[in-house]
């Protein structure tokens, strides 16, 4: 359980982190949290020739609005997303996913910014922004750029950052009145990661239809799945118990989950269907809706 010799640096800048990346290239990691990147070093699962810690650059943590987006800092703990007063009162189906992360040391230490380019399939996070329709910026030498979440996540453990890139802010669209959002998961008991999870953006008519309906899944495969049927059935429709509950059995619509030691596809299936209405549910309640 211990990791391979390593050299490390201490970014003061994000300048000073970028040209560290052009320099030592596909041998260095970047460092943010480290509680996702620490555990596969002493595993020697990953064998950095270097690491890049991000902690002690300024400027890559904290949450605002900037214009119609919530901004979120990089370097952001789980535990201050969680707690954040905005979060928790324009887009509280973060909160809830960050609430729900690992331990108390884990959502302490760990970065949303960590949790996002790692892109593990079992993590909460990168199944609620892109529920919410986040997008990542990412910088280079070159500039910046900014990728939304559907194009971001690509597969297990694998994104759309090259390797000069840095993450430094995720951006999530501030919903209009009327807007709900939230997420649910089946955790596995021991490591509290997903075996089965969903998020939910519902937009509420004031009639009582739903206008718009974003609904993501975990658990399911490599990355994030849209449940594209779930979203045609509620669009348009009374956010009724039935109609949201017919909605949800279509979650898994067109997925092949993979099966893993917690549970079989089979299962997982049953499981989206159930955690999708959850979702669904909790959302449509904080969009207006009495259910």
């Amino acid at each position: 359980m211990f990791p391979a010799s390593f050299g490390y640096f201490a970014a003061r800048s994000l300048e000073e982190a970028l040209e560290l990346l052009t320099e030592y290239g596909e041998d260095a990691k970047l460092l943010a949290g480290g509680h996702s990147l620490i555990p596969a070093m002493k595993l020697r699962l990953a064998t950095p020739r270097y690491l890049i810690d991000l902690g002690r650059v300024p400027g890559l943590s904290g949450v605002r609005i900037d214009g119609e987006a919530l901004a979120i800092g990089a370097l952001t703990a789980h535990a201050d997303v969680a707690s954040s007063a905005i979060i928790r009162q324009r887009l509280p189906g973060l909160a809830d996913a960050a609430s729900v992360i690992g331990d108390v040391q884990v959502r302490n230490r760990g970065t949303i910014g960590g949790s996002v380019a790692h892109a593990d399939p079992a993590a909460d996070l990168p199944v609620i922004l892109t529920a919410l329709g986040a997008s990542f910026v990412l910088a280079s030498p070159s500039g910046k750029r900014t990728v939304a979440a559907e194009d971001f996540f690509i597969d297990f453990y694998t994104t759309a950052l090259a390797p000069n890139e840095v993450l430094t802010g995720i951006r999530v669209p501030l919903p209009p009145s009327g807007a709900g959002a939230a997420y649910a998961k089946l955790p596995h008991p021991a490591s509290g990661y997903v075996v089965v999870s969903a998020g939910a953006l519902i937009i509420r008519q004031p009639s009582g239809q739903c206008a718009s309906a974003r609904v993501a899944l975990g658990g399911m495969a490599g990355r994030p799945l849209r449940a594209g049927a779930t979203e045609t059935a509620l669009q348009g429709k009374a956010l009724t118990p039935q109609v949201i509950a017919a909605a949800a059995a279509k979650a898994a619509e067109g997925s092949d989950p993979i099966e893993d030691a917690y549970a079989s596809a089979e299962y997982k299936r049953q499981v989206a269907a159930v955690y999708a209405r959850r979702a669904i549910e909790s959302a449509a309640k904080r969009a207006g809706q009495k259910i």
